[in-house]
C-alpha cells in the first residue's frame, strides 16, 4: 500500500504520547487485515452526528471493517443526518448557552448535541417508516433488530428521495451495501427505542417482540464471531481485531461474544486478536470507559500478548485520522 499525505504526516509528526499511540493502533490495524483478520468496531456517544460516516463508511466499503456494534443514538443519527442534514442548526458557541438559550431551541423543535442540533421533523418522518416495518412484523410474528428494520427501509428506495448528504458518507447505508452485520444493543436508550415502546404501550404495535432483544443480538453475535474465526483445523489469518470507539454498552456487549463462547458455550475459539480504543475517560474506580486493556485480561476477553492500544482523546479528531491511515491516505 503507497503511503499518501495524511499518513505520511502522521508518521512523521505523531511520535510520542497519545499522537504515538494513535499511529500504532492504526499500523496495528493494517498489519491485522494484511494477515488476513477481520475487524469488528464499536461506536459510543454521538459519532454518527459528528459525521464520523464520512470517513467511517469508506471503511465499510473497502473491507477494513467486518462488523458494527452501536448504540441506538448512533444508528438512527446517521439516518437521521442522512435525511435532514439541510435542516440541522449548528450552535458553535454551544458553551455559552444559557437556560434560557436552551429553551428556545426547543421551542424551535431541536435537540441539541454538543453544537449540533437535530430537528424533531426528522425523527417523526424516520418514524413513521420504523415504525411502520415494526407494526407489520408484530403482526407476522416476525422479529427484526433495529438495523435491519434499517436496512428494510434502504431496500425500499422510500428514503432515497430525501437524501441530503451524498450516500456515500452514511455509514449504515455502506454496512447494508456490504451487507456486514450491525448489533445495536440497548435500543431502548434511543429516540427510536422510546418511540417503539410507546406505540406499544398504545397497542399500535401489537407486541415487543418485532424487535429483537439484545439476548438475541448476543446470539446473532456469537455465531458471527463463530463462523468469522473458524473451526480450530480450518483457522486461517489472524483472527478478529475490536477497535472501541468510547465505552458503555456498545463495546461491553460486543466484547463479551468472546468469554460467552469459551467460559458459557465451552467452545474453543481464539480471543480478541487486536484491540484498540479512543476514551476521553481516565482510569478510575470501576470505570469501565477508563479501565486500560489489561484488564480485559482477566474477563478473558484478551491475551497476555494481544496487542492493544488506548488512545486517550477526543474521538471525532482521532477516529478519522485512524481510518485515513488505514485506507493508505
Amino acid at each position: 500500500m503507497s503511503i499518501s499525505p495524511i499518513s505520511n504526516f502522521l508518521d512523521q509528526n505523531f511520535l510520542h504520547f497519545n499522537a504515538r499511540e494513535l499511529v500504532g493502533s492504526a499500523r496495528g490495524w493494517r498489519n491485522h487485515l494484511d494477515g488476513g483478520g477481520k475487524m469488528l468496531v464499536s461506536l459510543a456517544g454521538a459519532m454518527s452526528t459528528a459525521e464520523l460516516g464520512i470517513s467511517l463508511a469508506e471503511m465499510i466499503r473497502q473491507e477494513k471493517v467486518h462488523a458494527i456494534s452501536c448504540t441506538g443514538a448512533n444508528l438512527e443519527e446517521d439516518v437521521f443526518n442522512l435525511v435532514a442534514h439541510n435542516e440541522y442548526e449548528l450552535v458553535p458557541h454551544y458553551r455559552d448557552l444559557s437556560p434560557a438559550d436552551e429553551r428556545a431551541l426547543l421551542d424551535k423543535g431541536f435537540n441539541r448535541v454538543t453544537d449540533t442540533c437535530i430537528p424533531e421533523t426528522v425523527m417523526r418522518h424516520i418514524e413513521d417508516h420504523f415504525m411502520s416495518i415494526c407494526a407489520q412484523n408484530a403482526g407476522d410474528g416476525k422479529s427484526l433488530t433495529p438495523a435491519e428494520v434499517f436496512f428494510e427501509i434502504f431496500a425500499s428506495g422510500s428514503l432515497k428521495p430525501h437524501y441530503q448528504i451524498p450516500p456515500e458518507n452514511s455509514w449504515m447505508l455502506a454496512a447494508w451495501e456490504k451487507g456486514i452485520p450491525v448489533f445495536c444493543p440497548g435500543f431502548e436508550d434511543s429516540t427510536l427505542g422510546n418511540i417503539f415502546a410507546a406505540r406499544v404501550i398504545e397497542k399500535k404495535i401489537s407486541s415487543h417482540h418485532a424487535l429483537a432483544t439484545g439476548t438475541q443480538q448476543m446470539e446473532n453475535l456469537v455465531r458471527w464471531y463463530l463462523q468469522s474465526d473458524g473451526p480450530p483445523e480450518d483457522r486461517n489469518g489472524r483472527g478478529i481485531g475490536f477497535f472501541q470507539i468510547g465505552g458503555g454498552i456498545a463495546g461491553d456487549f460486543a466484547i463479551c461474544a468472546v468469554p460467552t463462547i469459551i467460559q458459557d458455550l465451552k467452545k474453543d475459539i481464539r480471543l480478541w486478536q487486536y484491540f484498540a480504543q479512543i476514551s476521553d475517560s481516565t482510569t478510575s474506580y470501576g470505570s469501565y470507559s477508563g479501565a486500560v486493556p489489561n484488564e480485559k485480561i482477566t474477563w478473558c476477553k484478551l491475551a497476555e500478548d494481544t496487542p492493544t492500544f488506548m488512545i486517550n482523546s477526543d474521538a471525532s479528531i482521532v477516529a478519522p485520522l485512524v481510518f485515513a491511515y488505514v485506507l493508505g491516505q
